[in-house]
């Protein structure tokens, strides 16, 4: 049991075992300083733009499962590497996941807002990492004895009673087993802790009535008109769920202010609530991407905090939010304050915000991109400037006023591969113009013959999406389709094509659709 493939072996185990003690660590500390999470999260703050935004495109919602899995089989080579070390003398495997664990904890300490307390799981990582290394290798020498070659020592030729081939396998075992064990308690322990909170919402002051009934009650291939919290698309750069105790949550506002406020959770509950029904957009969305969704939002227009801490003076040209754990983003101060229904909402769908999506509050507001308006879990909006502040987004070069630009998406067929019967085909999906009047017309195109005007779902409000369904008379071959929106001010979508970086993608969305003989 001293070949180097076992030690390799012994090697992937030990740092697998310190891995789960650290992730059981880091579910009662900080979750973000989990040394798999803090090296993944610095890995995506470093990441170049072309880079980032390829992966988006490529993987889509995986990305981040992608990254992790990347991160964990780069980490378990080197840690083969250890075991084989290890092999030849045990104090350079050890050295080497030490150094692993110290670059985890490095990582750990380069998030915004981390402090000594984000290095214990790393701490715990190498501690039981190295003690487990050390029991395989005591293992593996006791079950046979060694030769002069292995350490450079001679050592007995009789091995230990009672440990042998068996005891080693044994030890191993138990180290899969305990490696499952603390992976899973850490899992666990990071559910229970982010739970829903026990949270009831009060009422709006002038509830909005009932949705009308979306399309996808007739045509279920089309996009909800409201979309489930569970499946409302989620990006932002955490690998985690923040967890935030919401009897301890305030949000500050503050910077160029005739006066800083500090609100409880309770406080933005207690004060005159507004619903609203608002379509969010990554601007990394891709043309036909998902990452746009619809929702009704509970909350607090943001103009009454603002006027609370008093800005009728103000110098700023932004809204530099934070969230709990440091993140940042800039807000234009002219589009926040502009009349459209900004907001701070605690309530999605009739629900407290899911954690996932911003709990216990977040900005919400309508026809900007989320990097500069969404902040999710916010605690501090800060009134000041762009030439004083620079935000996570603006530092990575994205466009610092970012509207929405509109698009129509074909949600049914979905495309190549797949393939459709001949006759009457289903084609629609959802669009959005929420800048610019709202949608007002939907038009699809197939091949080379001209703009055909497609039935809409119903009206909801400017701010929402809106619904849309075509027949089309499929004959036998391949076709190409594609739709487009037009906005309340008579304005088609822009089809000059534009990748996601610095401001928005936009072009028309074009599926080649196989119809069968």
């Amino acid at each position: 049991m001293r070949s180097r493939s076992a030690y390799a072996a012994f090697g992937v185990l030990a740092t697998l075992v310190g891995m789960g003690a650290g992730h059981l660590v880091a579910a009662f500390t900080s979750p973000a300083s989990s040394p798999v999470l803090a090296v993944g999260s610095a890995v995506i703050d470093r990441t170049p733009v072309p880079l980032a935004q390829w992966a988006i495109r490529t993987f889509g919602a995986a990305d981040k499962a992608i990254l992790i899995g990347s991160v964990i089989v780069g980490v378990l080579l080197l840690a083969g590497l250890a075991g084989v070390l290890a092999r030849r003398r045990f104090v350079l495997g050890a050295a080497l996941l030490v150094v692993l664990v110290a670059i985890a904890a490095a990582a750990a300490l380069t998030n915004a807002g981390a402090g000594a307390v984000d290095v214990v799981p790393a701490v715990a990582t190498a501690v039981v990492g190295v003690a487990a290394l050390a029991l395989l290798d005591r293992l593996a020498r006791r079950a046979r004895p060694a030769t002069a070659a292995d350490d450079g020592a001679a050592r007995s030729a009789s091995p230990s009673p009672g440990v042998g081939r068996r005891g080693v396998l044994l030890g191993a075992g138990s180290m899969v087993v305990l490696a499952a064990a603390l992976a899973g308690a850490g899992r666990l322990v990071g559910r229970l802790r982010s739970a829903p909170a026990d949270v009831t919402l009060p009422a709006a002051a002038q509830p909005l009535p009932a949705l009308p009934a979306g399309l996808e009650r007739t045509y279920p291939d089309i996009t909800p008109l409201q979309v489930p919290n569970e499946d409302f698309y989620r990006v932002d750069t955490r690998l985690d769920v923040p967890i935030v105790d919401v009897e301890d949550w305030t949000l500050t506002i503050d910077g160029d202010v005739d006066q800083e406020v500090v609100l409880t959770f309770d406080d933005i509950a207690a004060m005159e609530l507004i619903e609203r029904d608002i379509t969010l957009t990554c601007v990394s969305n891709s043309v036909g991407g998902e990452f746009v969704g619809g929702a009704r939002w509970l909350g607090v227009p943001l103009m009454s905090l603002l006027q609370m801490a008093g800005i009728d003076n103000t110098k700023a040209d932004q809204l530099f939010s934070t969230d709990v754990d440091g993140m940042t983003i800039s807000t234009p101060f002219e589009l926040a304050t502009d009349g459209r229904d900004a907001m701070l909402a605690i309530g999605m769908n009739g629900e407290p915000l899911p954690r996932e999506h911003g709990f216990p509050a977040r900005m919400v507001i309508p026809g900007l991109y989320g990097m500069i308006s969404a902040t999710k879990w916010i605690e501090r909006i800060t009134l000041t400037t762009y030439a004083a502040q620079e935000a996570y987004w603006t530092q990575r070069d994205w466009a610092t006023d970012a509207p929405i630009k509109p698009s129509a998406r074909i949600d049914t067929p979905q495309g190549l591969p797949e393939e459709v019967a001949p006759g009457e085909v289903i084609v629609g999906g959802v669009a959005w113009a929420q800048t610019r009047g709202g949608v007002a017309k939907i038009e699809v195109k197939v091949d080379d013959g001209g703009w055909e005007e497609a039935e809409l779902g119903p009206d909801v409000d400017n701010d929402y999406w809106r619904q849309w369904f075509y027949r089309w008379d499929a004959t036998p071959g391949l076709h190409s389709v594609a739709a487009r929106v037009t906005d309340g001010d008579g304005e088609p979508q822009i089809t000059e094509v534009a990748q996601p970086f610095p401001e928005g993608s936009s072009g028309i969305h074009l599926l080649q659709i196989s119809v069968s003989d």
